[in-house]
């Protein structure tokens, strides 16, 4: 009988943990369409016999990751509250930053795999578009807070939220050496003074185009 539909003792949950866990390793090493349950197992140091009893198949195993990185990202976006234009909306946003990072490096490749569209499984491909777009929705309503309207929220939060995933994930997925703490710092302060300080207030002049600049033909 599948794990998922029946009650497990605490040995149970120890087992099962450690083939979530081998299968998370696999997939940050080979990816969701290269991994293999015998991968997995070889990992977790089992069997395929005890890795049926708690999975029917890789999916199965990845949607048990998926469900666990879902949760972790729909109370990231609880989390964020208010970001104003002062110094404590600044650091409302470093600590919203912190803790995308941390779950970026829990999550790490399941969230790559929902972002490269690498994941089969409609049910689980549709989690993940639910689970970015919870946190896109909490991010567009406090960019409207901040700019009142004088920009298309729906357009930046694209921004804001594409530039934080996209360089945590850099970050997160290459042996860089990088000191994440300053990184973020540096982070903060630029996206709170595009999106939420001065700058996002600042009304903006929309199609202006810069004039062409004229010349003249000298005479020969």
């Amino acid at each position: 009988m599948p794990a998922a539909t029946r009650e497990l003792r605490s040995q149970g949950k120890k087992t099962r943990a450690r083939l979530l866990e081998a299968g998370m390793q696999v997939l940050a090493e080979r990816g969701y369409q290269a991994t293999r349950v015998d991968d997995i197992v070889r990992v977790a140091d089992t069997s395929h016999g005890t890795f049926y009893l708690y999975f029917e198949n890789k999916d199965d195993l990845f949607a048990a990751l998926a469900h666990a990185a879902a949760d972790d990202m729909a109370a990231l976006a609880d989390q964020l509250g208010a970001v104003g234009p002062g110094p404590e909306g600044e650091a409302e946003l470093r600590t919203f930053l912190g803790r995308f990072h941390e779950t970026y490096e829990r999550h790490g490749p399941v969230i790559r795999a929902w972002a490269e569209n690498q994941v089969t499984d409609p049910a689980v491909l549709t989690l993940g578009l639910d689970t970015f777009g919870g946190i896109a929705a909490v991010l567009a309503d406090r960019v409207a807070e901040s700019t009142g309207g004088l920009v298309d929220d729906a357009l930046a939060t694209t921004i804001l939220l594409a530039t934080v995933e996209r360089l945590v994930y850099f970050v997160t997925s290459r042996p860089l050496a990088l000191d994440a703490g300053p990184l973020l710092d540096e982070l903060a302060g630029m996206l709170h003074r595009g999106f939420f300080g001065a700058g996002a207030t600042a009304p903006r002049r929309r199609g202006a185009q810069s004039k062409p600049r004229r010349t003249t033909r000298r005479s020969r």
